[in-house]
């Protein structure tokens, strides 16, 4: 097999998701929905899952539920110190410079949240681009037609060429189903909608090294 592109999702795959970041970026959403859309505490966090459970995202919900600004959200929930929470991994960069293939950035968030997770990481250059929810048109993972969306953006028609790299086995398993190669980020234990499973992103050499197959030195 020749994989071709690579589709990295971003939040708790990039970074350890022990650092806390994405913990602090769903308390802002839970602020949010406080005020200034008065949600009534009790409730908030019901709402939250069931909007991420039937549409992939809090804020798809919001958006056709509560007519939410989606500007004003996401600016709103991103709004944190990053470098209190990530910094640069060179491990991390090293890996992703010796990948040959076309790495793509696929992330629910918004491209300025993933920009700016980048140029912590000091990894931003490693990437051809970032394919985030307005890309998508708001369509979210696990949504079938977001991993179609982003197979045009990336100019690959054939998803048997392409490896999906994500913490969440929920956006696993449609992509595994489409044909994608699938990778576990954040666990080491097996699961049927995954082809590999990995602790860190530095596991990947040892477990799935078939990646670096034909690379020219």
């Amino acid at each position: 097999m020749t994989w071709t592109v690579l589709f990295f999702d971003l939040d708790d795959t990039l970074y350890p998701n022990t650092n806390g970041l994405w913990e602090a970026i769903r308390l802002r959403m839970t602020d949010y929905l406080h005020d200034p859309l008065g949600f009534d505490p009790g409730e908030i966090q019901e709402l939250r899952q069931t909007y991420y459970e039937t549409y992939g995202t809090t804020l798809r919900g919001l958006q056709l539920h509560h007519e939410v600004d989606e500007d004003d959200y996401l600016a709103y929930v991103h709004d944190l110190p990053l470098k209190q929470y990530i910094a640069p991994d060179p491990q991390l960069r090293s890996l992703l410079e010796s990948l040959p293939q076309k790495k793509w950035i696929l992330t629910n968030p918004d491209a300025d949240h993933a920009s700016r997770v980048l140029q912590v990481l000091c990894i931003e250059d490693c990437f051809s681009g970032i394919i985030d929810v307005r890309a998508l048109g708001f369509l979210c993972k696990p949504d079938r037609q977001a991993y179609a969306r982003a197979l045009e953006l990336a100019g690959e028609t054939n998803p048997e060429k392409c490896v999906l790299l994500d913490d969440s086995i929920r956006n696993l398993i449609p992509a595994h189903q489409a044909g994608f190669t699938t990778v576990l980020v954040g666990s080491p234990q097996y699961h049927q909608a995954a082809d590999y499973s990995i602790e860190n992103l530095k596991d990947l050499p040892q477990e799935f090294n078939q990646l670096w197959a034909g690379r020219s030195n």
